[in-house]
């Protein structure tokens, strides 16, 4: 694979992360969970994003959702079941992440890119994918905005399995893939707090990624951590890009590349963020 197409390949990734994340950076996602039932944005969060699965364990979202400690997850699962149903979970998040996207490109005609995404979607095979299979077993939305976040939010879960896989095999844990985005500065300061990780937890992970020479006592990564690092993006490429190769010189490329640039121009998401988003 040439340069050209690998740089193309990940900007597309960048825009349909870019889409799909503006359902929890609006406004509307701090308030909306809350009023029906849920306890707040994090009960709402961890609900909402793991809902595609049915109802599941605080163990199953810990496992697929990877990144955050399993304290904090605790807090919110299974406790969120009883708190609000699954459907309207769901319903709410549609409702924030619709409204949030109208209020940035509501002025564009999206349902050919929607249509578009759809379609790889339903052409790849979900196994070792749960999050992303759970997420195109919902159905479709009809409503142009609705439809192509969702299209977004599945291709989004699919690269993220495979990210999660590729972590899982290079032995980089929970823990250090946070400390890894930190590092190179893709995430804030904030970011041991913002998934729940003890003083005990982050300083274990930082020694395990200095043992292996990823990272200087300063946190911030070394030469061969960078280079590590970006083998692990690269083949989490490999085993995500034949989803969407064949929609990188196309008309949708470009629409979704337009709509992230503006959605990153809005504010709506923080640079650096939790997520680690780019901008588009």
């Amino acid at each position: 694979m040439s340069t050209e197409t690998s740089k193309a390949l990940r900007k597309f990734w960048r825009t349909l992360e870019a889409i799909h994340t503006v359902v929890y950076f609006s406004p509307e996602a701090k308030t909306a969970y809350k009023a029906i039932g849920l306890r707040g944005y994090w009960s709402g969060y961890f609900a909402s994003r793991s809902a595609p699965l049915g109802t599941p364990s605080a163990e199953l979202v810990t496992a697929t959702f990877f990144g955050f400690a399993p304290d904090m997850v605790a807090k919110a699962i299974p406790d969120a079941w009883d708190l609000a149903d699954r459907d309207e979970i769901l319903a709410t998040r549609k409702i924030v992440a619709t409204r949030a996207l109208d209020s940035i490109i509501g002025d564009e005609d999206v349902l050919e890119v929607a249509d578009a995404l759809l379609a790889a979607a339903d052409g790849l095979s979900y196994a070792g994918r749960p999050l992303a299979a759970a997420h195109h077993a919902l159905p479709s939305p009809e409503a142009p905005m609705t439809r192509l976040w969702h299209a977004a939010s599945v291709l989004r879960e699919y690269r993220g399995d495979g990210h999660l896989a590729v972590l899982t095999a290079a032995n980089v844990g929970p823990v250090d893939s946070n400390i890894l985005q930190v590092g190179i500065g893709k995430a804030g300061d904030d970011q041991q707090s913002l998934r729940g990780w003890s003083d005990e937890d982050w300083a274990a992970g930082q020694e395990r990624l200095r043992a292996r020479g990823w990272i200087q006592e300063t946190g911030v990564l070394t030469e061969l951590g960078r280079a590590e690092r970006e083998e692990i993006e690269a083949l989490t490429d490999a085993t995500s890009n034949d989803a969407i190769a064949h929609l990188t010189n196309t008309g949708v490329a470009d629409s979704l590349l337009s709509w992230a640039r503006t959605i990153t121009k809005s504010g709506v998401i923080p640079f650096p963020n939790a997520t680690g988003v780019n901008k588009a």
